[in-house]
């Protein structure tokens, strides 16, 4: 079962308490790892310290949120918000992979998503909701050691956000992927977070899905440093994680083995697939295994990508509501989370 964590008050309190929460595996687990540990080599270079700026310039909340992490996990704050940027260098395992389906069903919007992450992180993450003092609050999957926002989460507006890793070849110093995801948290409307994503400068790039309760809308966004490209979706799609829209041609990008081969066999079982989109239907597509060597669902300790499914999540949003669910196993029906935001529009 995933641990659910209930926090309230300022933004250093909410990084305190996830800090706390995620010391003994970042310690055990995380610290130890060569990118860990060349991140915070880099601590004190001019792209990591122009990064730190822009933060504290512009984004002093989430700032204090990494203050607060830092304080609970015991350790350098230099060090922690270099883990925080670990998808802001090019060419470096960043280690958040994930496949996402979308689309409109009989009953509402549906978004659902597996959330892949390092391996060793199974049974280590969590369901955090949180109210911070300032700001909305949200229910989202988080990481030991790792601010919210760039997983899949869902606001108290009924702003549903799942993010894929995306992999340029080329990544300037600019404001962190992770931070922008955070900013994301916090919109009010789909455009909002929109605009949240596409904030420049930027450092890494990030695929988000948004929905919102109440709006037959989807939007896919693929926000890289150069250009966010967008796409209105009216019908049911799939995105793994590496650059598929039109506009972005010019941006370079490291496309895994496991990332085309999910992209291929996502677009093929919604081609393939008889009667409407669903959950049941989104639930037999993200754990998919029929390739058994590059599967939708991964679980395999030598992954390809070092990388395993954590967690599956589906959210339905109807004209008041966002009703959600969590699995972290393959084989049930049983969620192990769930719960529902209700949106007075």
């Amino acid at each position: 079962m995933l641990a659910q964590l209930h926090i309230a008050g300022s933004a250093f309190e909410l990084g305190l308490r996830l800090g706390e929460f995620g010391r003994e595996s970042v310690n055990a687990k995380l610290r130890p790892l060569p990118l860990w540990q060349y991140l915070a080599s880099q601590a004190d270079t001019d792209k990591a310290q122009q990064m730190q700026t822009l933060v504290r310039e512009r984004f002093a909340r989430y700032w204090q949120e990494i203050e607060g992490l830092a304080a609970g996990l015991e350790l350098p704050v230099n060090e922690v918000f270099m883990w925080n940027c670990r998808g802001d260098y090019a060419a470096l395992p960043s280690v958040d992979g994930c496949t996402t389906v979308f689309g409109q069903t009989p009953q509402g919007t549906l978004i659902a998503h597996n959330e892949d992450g390092l391996p060793q992180l199974r049974g280590d993450c969590a369901i955090v909701h949180a109210r911070p003092d300032e700001g909305a609050a949200f229910v989202s999957f988080i990481y030991p050691g790792s601010i919210a926002g760039h997983t899949f989460a869902v606001n108290e507006f009924g702003v549903v956000a799942t993010v894929n890793n995306l992999r340029p070849t080329t990544i300037p110093a600019g404001l962190p992927r992770m931070i922008l995801g955070r900013a994301s948290l916090e919109a009010r409307s789909i455009d909002e977070a929109i605009a949240a994503v596409a904030a420049t400068p930027r450092a890494g790039a990030f695929h988000h899905t948004f929905g919102q309760a109440g709006l037959a809308r989807i939007v896919s966004a693929e926000a890289t440093s150069t250009v966010t490209a967008l796409m209105e979706v009216h019908q049911t799609r799939g995105h793994a994680n590496h650059i598929v829209h039109d506009g972005l041609d010019s941006v370079g990008q490291l496309i895994t083995g496991s990332s085309e081969s999910r992209q291929y066999r996502v677009d093929k079982l919604l081609a393939d697939a008889e009667g409407e989109l669903d959950a049941s239907l989104a639930l037999r597509i993200l754990r998919d295994e029929h390739d058994a060597v590059l599967p939708i669902y991964r679980c395999a300790p030598d992954d390809s990508d070092d990388e395993n499914t954590l967690a599956t999540a589906v959210f339905t949003l109807t004209a008041t509501t966002v009703e959600w669910r969590v699995y972290t196993r393959h084989d049930t029906a049983r969620p192990d989370a769930e719960g529902v935001v209700f949106v007075s529009r």
